[in-house]
């Protein structure tokens, strides 16, 4: 990642102090717990102080954010092999920054739904703060699921808030699910557990969002003459309705005039309405998803199949930045969100237009205020110039195109 794009991201370096050692965390505004670490992380790594860590060679951290959990647990066994994994590829460039700054070695960091793409086995702990708006079939996944991934006599251990702790019981109430510990705090609790009885040998899981996990509901979404059948997905916005942004956004696809588009980037591409509306009405010969979200990229990959694009034209990056790292963009489009912040919107927008061909253009929906800065930047202004804008509602839609030379 960029460091220019990073230095945006960065709120501010938070302190831990465990068992006498001191960590430093450098943490986003957009990822959790950014103010200073949870207190559901905290009970989570007092209770893994007294029970389990001595024994545990290799950790798994499911969902681990800026990297609180995994990396405490790294500091304090040293020798252990760290799998620290995130859908969200911003905690995953944090989880990278800051296991190097505290110096904390043998940590590897990567994208996985869950499980999904977890690239290894034989766990001897498997750790999560289990996000509170998962979803009920997403936490019994993730509770369940670990059995694959464990070491003989392996541990899992998780945290939830207090809502959920009724949920978690009953998911592991079973008779080859051992509770090791349960304790019950203010507004969390906490599991440790055990699975008594192995998966049969050659049993390869298969992942969660083929086995419709996270489905929601299959709709079909119709905007103008055009019709959209959606497999939507739970954790993600836009299940049953098109938000007013991505609305402006498909109207301005529909009637502006954009030609030649060979190669083209959606980013943010939510639940697949607007790679779906590029790939129907500007029929790019290569059409490139971009998000940090993986969720997301699968179900839009998976709805612009459903829709008839071939899926040896698609191109998924898993990424912060809004383009991919390499390649030159005919049309780059997608809907900015205001929470990223302004000095991250600029910065990843600068990258997006360096990025585009002599003829270029980046099409951008978001609030007024984000896109009027935007606009207002010097240095974006040496990459573009604004063909149209559009306002309506305290949204904007804007239509820049390269100037050619200074995005060379």
């Amino acid at each position: 990642m960029d460091k220019a794009l990073f230095d945006a991201y960065v709120k501010k370096v938070i302190d831990v102090v465990m068992r006498d050692v001191r960590l430093s965390f450098a943490v986003s505004q957009t990822l959790f717990s950014s103010h200073q670490i949870d207190i559901g992380t905290t009970h989570l790594l007092k209770t893994l102080q007294d029970d389990v860590t001595t024994e545990s060679r290799r950790i798994l951290d499911i969902g681990c954010g800026y990297g609180p959990i995994g990396l405490t647990l790294g500091r304090l066994l040293p020798h252990s092999e760290l799998h620290l994994v995130d859908r969200d590829a911003l905690a995953l460039v944090f989880a990278r920054h800051n296991a190097e700054l505290n110096g904390i070695d043998g940590v590897c960091v990567y994208g996985s739904l869950g499980y999904d793409h977890v690239e290894a086995r034989d766990f001897d702990l498997i750790v999560s703060n289990i996000p509170g708006k998962a979803g009920d079939e997403v936490i019994h996944s993730l509770l369940h699921d670990a059995r694959n991934y464990l070491a003989p006599g392996g541990t899992v251990a998780v945290v939830v808030v207090s809502p959920l702790e009724s949920l978690v019981m009953e998911s592991l109430t079973q008779p080859d699910i051992e509770i090791v510990r349960h304790e019950t705090l203010a507004a969390h609790a906490v599991f440790h557990y055990r699975f008594t009885a192995s998966p049969e040998e050659g049993e390869t899981p298969s992942a969660a969002v083929d086995r419709g996990v996270y489905h929601r509901e299959s709709l079909a979404f119709v905007f103008d003459e055009l019709t959209m059948t959606m497999q939507t997905a739970q954790g993600l916005p836009e299940f049953d309705t098109l938000s007013f942004q991505t609305t402006l956004l498909l109207k301005a696809l529909h009637d502006l005039q954009i030609e030649d588009v060979e190669e083209a980037a959606v980013f943010h591409p939510g639940q697949g309405h607007v790679p779906i509306a590029v790939w129907k009405t500007l029929a790019p010969r290569r059409l490139h998803l971009v998000d940090r979200d993986l969720l997301s990229l699968r179900y839009a990959k998976l709805n612009l199949v459903d829709n008839g694009a071939n899926h040896e034209q698609l191109e998924v990056h898993h990424q912060v930045a809004l383009v991919p790292e390499r390649g030159t963009m005919d049309l780059v489009v997608g809907v900015l969100r205001e929470v990223e912040g302004p000095e991250a919107i600029e910065q990843a927008l600068i990258q997006a237009a360096s990025s585009l061909s002599s003829h270029g253009q980046l099409l951008i929906v978001g609030s007024s205020t984000p896109i009027t800065r935007a606009l207002k930047s010097k240095e974006l202004s040496r990459y573009l110039r604004l063909l149209k804008r559009k306002r309506h509602k305290g949204n904007s839609v804007a239509l820049l195109q390269s100037r050619g030379s200074a995005s060379g």
